[in-house]
């Protein structure tokens, strides 16, 4: 039923030059170690980096795919060219540049491999690469799902057949939704300009529907509208269901707020 995978075991050991088109493949590296060396065109697929040590090094067009880190140290090193799918880090100490240059071409391959590195750099209390993370994530995330019920390439359309691709285009649709709402938790500004609108409709609604028949002016619509979304308007004669749908939307808006405020400063 099973067979060996023959893993090579690289134990204590130090690179002592460059590598050039060296085949490394389904190796086990322990506490091995390198610094400001070039590895260029070097296959290291299906590798386990064990405490590994690579300072400053370069990996040019090296492939990393299936790999595994685990608390290892790669700072500074740069991976201009590199392939990672399939690639996975734990406690591993990386520059967060790598997501520039260095992501899978798929967009869920992508996905994987920002959403491992946020997590790696949230195990390390690295703030900026966990939010630079969850940016390519979502970037990458959007694109999947839009091509999951929308193109017309094979490997999307083999997998999503009927039901499958109108479960996508929901998760498409909830995912631009919440997307424009508050940029999923990541964008304060849209957050901000959703309150905006709000605002505006309501300004809108009340002028035109509740109280056109009265001397309110645009300008009193506007500045009652933010103390009737807030609660603390005096009684202006509103329908009860208009207030009920203003309460719900205040509630959301807030618990929306406390979850980006949450995700922002729970590093601190």
């Amino acid at each position: 039923m099973f067979e060996t995978t023959k893993r090579t075991l690289v134990e204590d050991q130090r690179f002592t030059g460059g590598q050039t088109d060296t085949q490394l493949s389904n190796h086990r590296l322990v506490r091995v170690s390198a610094m400001r060396l070039t590895f260029t065109r070097v296959d290291f697929r299906y590798c386990i980096f064990d405490g590994c040590y690579f300072r400053n090094c370069t990996f040019d067009s090296c492939d990393f795919t299936g790999c595994r880190f685990v608390g290892s140290n790669l700072r500074g090193s740069k991976f201009a060219g590199s392939r990672f799918d399939y690639a996975s880090f734990e406690r591993t100490d990386v520059d967060p540049e790598i997501l520039d240059d260095s992501c899978p071409e798929r967009e869920n391959l992508k996905e994987r491999f920002a959403r491992s590195l946020r997590i790696n750099f949230a195990q390390l209390g690295v703030v900026d690469g966990v939010h630079k993370a969850v940016a390519v994530e979502l970037d990458a995330t959007a694109i999947h799902l839009r091509k999951a019920w929308k193109s017309n390439e094979s490997y999307f359309r083999r997998k999503y057949r009927g039901w499958a691709r109108v479960t996508a285009l929901g998760r498409w649709l909830n995912f631009w939704i919440l997307h424009f709402l508050w940029g999923n938790g990541e964008s304060p500004w849209k957050m901000f300009r959703s309150l905006g609108l709000v605002l505006g409709v309501m300004v809108f609604v009340d002028k035109l529907f509740f109280r056109s028949g009265d001397a309110t002016t645009w300008y009193q619509a506007a500045c009652d509208a933010p103390q009737v979304l807030l609660g603390v308007a005096p009684d202006l004669g509103l329908p009860g269901e208009y207030l009920a749908l203003v309460t719900i939307t205040r509630l959301v808006a807030l618990g929306f707020l406390i979850s980006m405020l949450i995700k922002r400063f729970n590093w601190r």
